[in-house]
């Protein structure tokens, strides 16, 4: 069928709305008409080159909309369901039989590469075109997607509004919830206050922290973090933030999570901790990145320091918690999403990279099908 999507052909091109066609559903696929796809900074850092990934190819890995078409054999969902989209995995490494998705086997390859089997679905002008991106290529009025990176959602729920669940928000609140697991009245500073961080935040709230610091250079970020449950803001550019956070927490922060990939931000996330403090990195920053790390510190405090990729989560038992929190008022996801048509993806893309919105969310119910 014909579809329009947003085409990326290269690191210093803009994003080009262009007529596509997209193949029919295969076993243990379905087809997804989209009605809202947020950007990430993954979608930017493939653009930019940062994480080298063959262009072109549509992009976008935090979709929603309803099921259009199912492939054969596909039982457990039906034409009619709303769904958000997440993360691809094999289903059949051991990481994921042991149930940690995000570290399968074949991550990179299903969700970044896009690998499918059989080829992409999608085509221009005849000619293959990349897609498959984490199993879905949402920056398009429909994608394929598969029965393993979809869940369903009720028919009520705002598809705008959820469709960051599929990969920043669940970053951000699965690392504080499924990772870090603080207890009830205990610390922790958040570097980077975005989707991810403010998610982050908003966890740290549920769980009952009692003091939540909130790290980053952009003033109006800080207040926004403020208004969502963080006790404290400290400016990325003062002179000694880690001081700062040492004082804050009454000698360093039980918990820290860096969402910024800056190196020496990273730093002051391990540096902040007091002794048997544990950070998380979620960052995915240019390959070759090193973060430097104080033997005495990391040894001498009894540091842990981990690695996190989406949160740690299942897709099919986080997403609906986190809609859960959402529902009772405690995910007020409408502070920090702004919607922009399809069509308008490259103002969304400055907007984002500017500061000016936190988590820009395309909608494609002004576009429809060309066929």
């Amino acid at each position: 069928m014909k579809i329009i999507a947003a085409i990326a052909n290269g690191p210093r091109d803009p994003f080009e709305i262009e007529p596509c066609e997209l193949s029919a559903p295969r076993a243990e696929e379905v087809m997804v008409r989209v009605h809202a796809c947020g950007i990430c900074h993954t979608d930017l850092a493939v653009k930019l080159g940062h994480i080298p990934v063959p262009m072109p190819k549509v992009l976008g890995h935090e979709g929603a909309g309803v099921i259009e078409e199912v492939g054969p054999g596909v039982t457990s969902f039906q034409p009619g369901d709303d769904v958000l989209m997440s993360f691809g995995s094999c289903g059949e490494c051991s990481n994921c039989r042991d149930g940690a998705l995000g570290y399968c086997d074949q991550f990179r390859a299903i969700n970044l590469f896009g690998n499918r089997p059989g080829g992409s679905a999608l085509r221009r002008g005849g000619s293959e075109l990349g897609g498959h991106f984490f199993a879905q290529s949402a920056f398009a009025t429909h994608a394929i997607a598969t029965t393993r990176n979809i869940v369903k959602v009720d028919a009520d729920l705002p598809l705008e509004l959820l469709a960051p669940l599929g990969c920043g928000i669940q970053t951000g609140m699965g690392s504080v919830m499924n990772v870090l697991r603080p207890q009830a009245g205990s610390s922790i500073a958040v570097f980077g206050v975005g989707a991810v961080g403010l998610s982050a935040i908003i966890a740290a709230r549920i769980v009952g922290c009692s003091t939540i610091v909130a790290v980053d250079v952009v003033p109006e970020r800080l207040r926004m973090a403020r208004e969502l449950g963080a006790t404290h803001a400290v400016s990325g550019r003062a002179d000694d933030p880690v001081a700062e956070i040492v004082e804050l927490t009454r000698g360093g922060a039980n918990f820290s999570l860096d969402t910024t990939g800056v190196p020496a931000a990273v730093a002051s996330s391990i540096n902040c901790l007091r002794a048997r403090g544990t950070s998380a990195q979620v960052a995915a920053p240019p390959r070759g990145t090193l973060y430097a790390a104080e033997a005495s510190v990391v040894v001498g405090r009894g540091i842990g320091i981990r690695g996190v990729v989406e949160g740690d989560a299942n897709p099919q038992l986080f997403i609906p918690r986190m809609i859960g929190f959402f529902r009772d008022g405690r995910l007020p996801l409408d502070k920090f999403v702004k919607t922009y048509p399809l069509a308008r993806i490259n103002e969304a893309v400055d907007d984002l990279e500017s500061g000016r919105v936190v988590k820009p969310v395309l909608t494609m119910r002004e576009i429809g099908s060309t066929t």
